[in-house]
């Protein structure tokens, strides 16, 4: 789904001047609109099919989500594809405990759940749901209700194909040949059962793929391909089928799995702590044959995640990067900019994590996680879920709750079904459902649910949910077991975050004209500085000698002039009655009778500019002008005593000739000038 360029106010803006490639939110909103459609069309449709869609209006009200998800879906019942039924989609909001069906956006804030569901008049196809810790209970209310509203949907979809679309083109669809899979089944039988029971992944992939070549000899023989009773994608087809058959029905009959393991048990899990000794915070997470090195970094705000939405932008101040290099499942492949698969693996996992980050007001960092898949066979995106939550406590994160994930499986039969915890890639693959939950004893945090069959009744749904918490509950234990509590402390190598609070008025001074004066903190600082509209300026610096830099800065150019206080100042400007001396963000004389208890000649003699002197404010009036005393920070000599006002000479009564201060015949005296301050450098000291 693609913002069109309709919708601005204004032209692009670039180079180009038009939209480029998709953006991570469209195609994260691509996927919800593809997952419930891919297991609705009928069996043996393999035709390319493309659906565009295009918000070209948008009130800023209401979200485009659902709606692009019932749109696919009407375009599909009006035209020729074979697509078993309507499917509808639905966000689901809980305001005050109360469910809402297609909230607002303004409606969407204020809610402890974003459940997107899709699904046909009689079944669930895809469940995707973020929540604060919701219970079990609370979750399958929210899905019952909005299937609610899926029905009604579906209902008018039906009535709208009966009445205007066309005819489905079935003749395309490519069924397997009667008796093939009696064929391939004859072939593969023997050998299958064992290869189906090996439980590492590399060795079992190996026997089924000698298995295959052995189908492939028989049926498909080399030099008499005109003599082929079936095209190599149907015998293709008609392997992967059998395949699927055998290991569902190990699963339903002997209730045991490739590996060993029955339909309830989690493979073994291996942590390691501060994996990576030089990063801020890491974890190593492995469980059976998918690992995951999960790295925290901690930074200032500038380290924020820049994001664009249809109506606003922002920066994150908690984001999750997912990797999934080829090498991870023995391939070799294409390394660049995430793929599909990558941005919602990834988004899943920040957004289960997001809930248990700390406010920003007591914790003022920004957060990176980075997810490092080394190897996989099922089920790395909820590894990523444990092995982040796990560099998040190295790092000392204060987060409110660890949370752990697991990804349940399911195999349907008509007259049975097993839910399966903790899913292998192979399970994943030729299994019926790819339900992720994450959270930890008392609630859940996000839930992904995909469907490759029909849908399932709210039945399934709820003892996968009872069965997914038993597992998820298992694997929180271990994590407590290598990690019990968030570090006290943060790593050593991490950056230090202050905050100072300043008035709002006091913002542009800090910045200057045109960035001028924070650019040039930063530069002797080494720190980091942001600040927000309220006047809270935040500090990031990696050495302490950084952060006090900046801190004296800021305070210097900040604080109030105080009478009566003691400050230490630099010499701006001499002049022969006195010293203007740069204090603060303010500027003041110093009178050469202020200097010292000793009469100076020639205050030249005595000082420079760029000097440091220390002054006490003896006076402020009220024009801002600061009077300063060096003086009165020195010790009086012995026996000195300070001259009282009324013994010094009175101003000499006026003159008889006039009241002119000219006087008589003499030239006019010129004005005298008015010495203003020099303007105020910063203090590079």
């Amino acid at each position: 789904m693609s913002k069109n360029s309709l919708l601005q106010v204004k032209p692009l803006g670039g180079f180009i001047k038009r939209e480029g490639k998709p953006t991570e939110r469209e195609t994260l909103v691509c996927r919800l609109i593809d997952r419930p459609i891919r297991p609705m069309f009928e069996e043996g449709y393999y035709t390319e099919t493309q659906l565009i869609t295009s918000v070209l209006s948008y009130d800023g009200v209401n979200a485009p989500e659902p709606l692009a998800i019932c749109a696919n879906s009407a375009a599909l019942v009006l035209s020729d594809i074979p697509l078993i039924k309507p499917i509808a989609g639905v966000r689901v909001g809980m305001i005050e405990d109360r469910f809402v069906i297609n909230p607002t956006v303004q409606e969407q804030e204020d809610s402890v759940l974003d459940l997107m569901l899709a699904g046909t008049e009689d079944a669930i196809l895809m469940i995707e749901g973020y929540c604060d810790f919701l219970t079990e209970d609370q979750v399958m209310e929210a899905i019952e209700e909005g299937h609610q509203a899926i029905k009604l949907i579906c209902q008018k979809l039906s009535d709208w194909q009966a009445t205007h679309g066309k005819t489905k083109k079935r003749d395309e669809l490519r069924l397997l040949p009667t008796g093939l899979l009696e064929e391939v089944d004859s072939i593969m039988n023997a050998p299958l059962q064992d290869a189906i029971r090996i439980s590492e992944k590399q060795v079992r992939e190996d026997s089924l793929s000698a298995i295959k070549e052995t189908v492939v000899e028989k049926l498909l023989p080399e030099g008499a391909e005109d003599k082929h009773k079936y095209a190599p994608h149907e015998v293709q087809m008609a392997i992967k089928k059998v395949t699927s058959d055998h290991m569902r029905r190990m699963i339903l009959k002997e209730n045991k799995r490739c590996d060993g393991r029955g339909p309830e048990d989690v493979r073994q899990i291996w942590i390691d702590m501060d994996y990576l000794p030089r990063t801020h915070g890491s974890a190593v997470f492995t469980r059976g044959e998918t690992q995951t090195i999960a790295v925290c970094t901690l930074g200032g705000e500038s380290m924020g995640q820049r994001y664009e939405d249809l109506n606003t932008d922002g920066i994150r101040r908690f984001y999750l990067q997912y990797n999934f290099p080829p090498f991870s499942v023995g391939e070799s492949g294409r390394i660049g900019p995430p793929g599909r698969r990558e941005v919602g693996h990834g988004k899943l996992a920040e957004r289960a994590l997001q809930c248990t980050i700390p406010e920003k007001d007591s914790f003022p960092y920004t957060i990176r996680l980075e997810s490092n898949i080394t190897e996989s066979n099922g089920s790395s995106s909820m590894a990523s879920v444990c092995g982040g939550c796990l560099a998040l406590m190295q790092a000392g994160v204060p987060i409110k709750r660890p949370i752990a994930g697991i990804a349940m499986g399911l195999i349907l039969e008509k007259d049975s079904y097993a839910i399966l915890s903790d899913i292998l890639g192979v399970e994943d693959a030729l299994g019926d459902m790819d339900f992720k939950i994450t959270g930890d004893e008392k609630g859940i945090t996000a839930f992904q649910l995909d469907i490759k069959v029909e849908g399932i009744n709210p039945q399934i749904m709820k003892v996968a949910l009872a069965q997914a918490k038993q597992g998820r509950i298992h694997i929180l234990h271990k994590m407590l077991e290598a990690c019990p509590k968030s570090n006290e402390h943060l790593s050593q190598h991490a950056p230090r975050i202050e905050t100072v609070q300043v008035k709002p008025s006091q913002i542009g001074t800090i910045i200057g004209p045109g960035g001028k004066q924070i650019r040039e903190i930063v530069e002797l600082s080494g720190a980091d500085i942001d600040i927000d509209d309220s006047g809270l300026v935040s500090i990031a610096s990696s050495t302490k000698e950084g952060m006090d830099r900046a801190k004296e800065i800021i305070y210097n150019l900040t604080a109030e002039v105080e009478i009566g206080q003691t400050y230490k100042g630099k010499i701006v400007t001499i002049k022969e009655f006195g010293l203007f001396v740069a204090i603060l963000s303010k500027q003041g004389l110093c009178h050469i009778s202020e200097l010292s208890y000793q009469r100076i000649e020639n205050i030249h003699d005595h000082y420079k500019e760029g000097d440091s002197i220390e002054v006490k404010v003896l006076e402020i009036n009220n024009n801002g002008q600061i009077r300063l005393s060096h003086k009165a920070i020195l010790e009086a000599p012995e026996g000195y005593v300070e001259p009282k006002r009324d013994e010094q000479p009175r101003r000499p009564p006026p003159r008889r000739d006039g009241g002119s201060r000219d006087g008589g015949n003499r030239k006019p005296q010129r004005k005298p000038e008015i010495l203003k301050p020099p303007p105020m450098p910063v203090n590079k000291d």
